[in-house]
């Protein structure tokens, strides 16, 4: 980092005006281009004969993914779609006839419910997750549920990709005009929905507050009892 000398000597020789940069801040190779800025703070207070080093990074944090639970089946599609219908009531049938006969009743509603849970969860899919892209189309999904299936095709899967590439531009631009419109209707007698809508397109931005204070010349405020200084001439 360049910057002024002041801004890079760390340890100064005690009974002599010798200044030394001695301390650093090491980065992995994997993070150099989050490293926006590092300097020293000479007038810090930290009781040491060291000036602390600061570095100002930027970092992308991973969500940390938690363990899916029970999957939830799509038991309404029964009723919609005759062909699972019909495949699921075979299914039952199928696994009713394998069950042994069994005296015990605690023991005959156990087999009974594995092959009803059983049959239904090798024959009924699962309940979409809501997307996270309010545009999003079942018909979107369909196709990306083709294309993670077609991982080892590299002709279909690119193709699929640029399938689902031109629909997702589609509908996004579906989805725009659509709340445009509302937005144009509810601007005259709903502006309280207007303003809704207009979260809803452009979301929701926050600030937060940050918990540094610099003093008139610009260095970073180090120390509690500096800090109180500082804010007292706020007073």
């Amino acid at each position: 980092m360049q910057k002024r000398p002041k801004r890079k000597w760390t340890w100064k020789k005690p009974g002599d005006d010798t200044k030394n940069q001695i301390d650093y801040i090491l980065v992995n190779d994997r993070f150099k281009n989050a490293l926006l800025s590092a300097k020293s703070y000479p007038g810090a207070d930290c009781f040491s004969d060291h000036v602390p080093v600061v570095a100002v990074v930027r970092l992308k944090l991973k969500k940390i993914k938690t363990q899916p639970g029970n999957i939830k089946l799509n038991i309404g599609l029964l009723k919609s779609d005759q062909d699972l219908h019909q495949h699921y009531t075979v299914a039952v049938k199928n696994r009713f006839q394998g069950l042994e006969e069994v005296e015990e009743v605690e023991q005959h509603w156990q087999n009974l419910k594995e092959a009803i849970t059983e049959a239904a969860s090798t024959v009924i899919p699962p309940v979409r997750q809501k997307a996270k892209q309010k545009w999003m189309t079942d018909a979107i999904q369909d196709l990306m549920d083709k294309r993670r299936q077609a991982k080892n095709d590299k002709e279909v899967y690119e193709n699929l990709h640029r399938a689902i590439r031109k629909k997702c531009d589609e509908a996004k631009e579906v989805w725009l005009n659509s709340k445009c419109k509302e937005i144009n209707q509810q601007q005259n007698n709903k502006q309280h929905m207007m303003y809704k809508t207009i979260e809803e397109v452009v979301g929701r931005k926050t600030c937060s507050p940050s918990g540094c204070l610099k003093a008139k010349n610009g260095d970073i405020i180090m120390g509690k009892e500096k800090l109180l200084e500082r804010w007292a001439e706020y007073m």
